[in-house]
Order: structure tokens, then sequence, then C-alpha cells
């Protein structure tokens, strides 16, 4: 009689695990809430009317292939998947707002990519030009601007929401506090446009800072008058000391003492250059090294 006793209890208990198991599953299947994750930088934009106003930011007159980065739970997808002119693919890293993106957005069947952007080969996944849009991840915003330096041939055209501080920095003028590396290395590529700025009460949970929403639409420049690498190079080396005149932030690239040091564009501090100079410069440490 015991060993019965045991014998349905364990029957019992494996029934409720399986039931269990099938249960998280359908649950997952059919994801109802993302919660936002602090590790992943992650702000839900819950304002329709401003996911509308971003989606209309890309300038499209054809049918074109579109990267949205970080759809989240789909409040600025919605909008995309609206417009007849967007094959849109999106990539996404948390794995409990992929299985809801499935749920609710069944258009975007085998139009998930579930991983990081930022480890992504973009020339895998596009074999033509294609454009990228994206309520941004704070925590990254930066290193996809460098990212799509990289793709500079591919992508045409970005736009989306990012910090406000970093979106006045890379729309930033030469002459200005907040004119740094990625305001000239982005500038020498694309137009970069301020389009207008976000209130951090638009968001779940709301961010500390105020966001913006910026569109960068490459140029005609197709390859800069100089060597690419040493202009990132001096460029970057230029603004780790931007209190420094160039004379002497860059004297780890040409001795202050070297004769061609004493032109007058060495007396100036990094910010006070334009793209157009800092390429003059490069020519300059190029023709002297």
């Amino acid at each position: 009689m015991q060993a019965f006793f045991t014998r349905g209890f364990l029957f019992s208990e494996i029934c409720v695990t399986f039931v269990g198991f099938f249960s998280i599953n359908k649950m997952r299947s059919n994801q109802t809430y993302v919660k936002p994750k602090k590790f992943l930088g992650q702000h839900f934009l819950k304002d329709l009317s401003v996911a509308q106003r971003i989606a209309e930011t890309l300038p499209l007159t054809e049918k074109t292939a579109v990267l949205e980065i970080g759809p989240g739970t789909g409040v600025l997808t919605q909008f995309l998947l609206q417009n007849p002119n967007i094959d849109l693919t999106v990539v996404e890293l948390d794995r409990e707002s992929v299985p809801y993106l499935r749920t609710h957005f069944p258009a975007l069947e085998n139009r998930i990519i579930e991983g990081d952007f930022l480890k992504l080969d973009l020339s895998a996944v596009f074999k033509e030009k294609f454009f990228i849009i994206g309520n941004y991840p704070y925590n990254i915003s930066s290193q996809i601007f460098f990212k799509l330096l990289d793709y500079r041939e591919q992508v045409p055209c970005l736009t989306g929401m990012i910090q406000k501080e970093v979106a006045e920095r890379i729309a930033a003028p030469h002459g200005s506090k907040t004119y740094g590396i990625l305001s000239v290395l982005l500038q020498a590529y694309y137009n970069v446009e301020y389009l207008f700025t976000v209130d951090e009460r638009v968001f779940d949970p709301p961010p500390k800072v105020k966001s913006a929403v910026v569109r960068l639409t490459r140029n005609e420049v197709e390859k800069i008058d100089c060597d690419e690498v040493l202009f990132k190079t001096v460029v970057k080396t230029a603004f780790n000391q931007r209190r420094k005149t160039l004379r002497n932030s860059l004297k780890s690239l040409i001795d202050k003492d070297n004769e061609i040091s004493r032109k007058a564009i060495f007396d100036k501090r990094p910010e006070q250059l334009s793209v157009a100079q800092f390429i003059e410069l490069t020519n300059i440490i190029r023709s002297n090294v």
C-alpha cells in the first residue's frame, strides 16, 4: 500500500513538472509584458505620437530595407510596419522582447534577428543599401555611431532617438564646447540634423535626462582627402587633451620642436578646427612622419 502511494506521488509530481514546463513555455510564446532592463539601457517609449514622428523621419521615396535597433515592445515598430515603402528587419538582444514581438507583430515572422547589433555583420544581413532607425539604448548610442562609420557605404541614412547630450554633441559645429571626436568623424561623412527634443516623462521608466531625435544623411564625400586611419588617430589624440593646443596634444604624432609644428594651425585647440582643417592637419602630419 505504501509503495502504491509512493508511486502515485511520483506520478503526480511528474505530471505537475510537465504541466509547469508547458505552462511556462506557453507564457513565453504569448508574452504580454516586457520589463525594462537597466543593464540593457532600456527606457521604453510610451507616447505613440512621438513614435509616429520618429517613424516619419525616414526620407523614403521607394521600397527600402530598414533595420530597427532595439524594438523593445514595438511602439516604433508598429508605425514602420504601416509604411509600404519599408522592408523592415529588427534586431533585439532582450530575450523577453523577442517572444513579445513574435506574438504581437506576426508580420515580423523571420524578420527578427535575436542578438547584439554591435556584433552583427551587417554586410551578411544586407546585400544592398539600407537605412537604420531606433529608440537607441542609451548605454551603447556612441558605439552605434562608430559602427555606422564602418558601414557608411551601405547606410545612406540613420535616424532615431538618443540622449539629448549626445545629440547636441554630434550635431555641434566647430567652435562649440560640445564639439568632439564623434562630431568630427560623423560630420566627415554625414550631414547631421538635430530634429526635436523629447521629454523624459514619455518613457517607462523615465530617464534622468532628456532625449532628442537626430537624422544623419550621407553626404557626397566618398573618401576624405587624407589617410583615413591617420585622420581618426589625429582627431582622437587631439580631443583626448582638448584643453591643450594641438602643438602639445599631438606631440606623440609630431615633435613640437619640428619646424612644421610652428604653423599657425598648431596654435589652435581641437574644437576650433572644422572637418576640412582636420583633414589639412592630417596631411601636414603625414608629410612629416
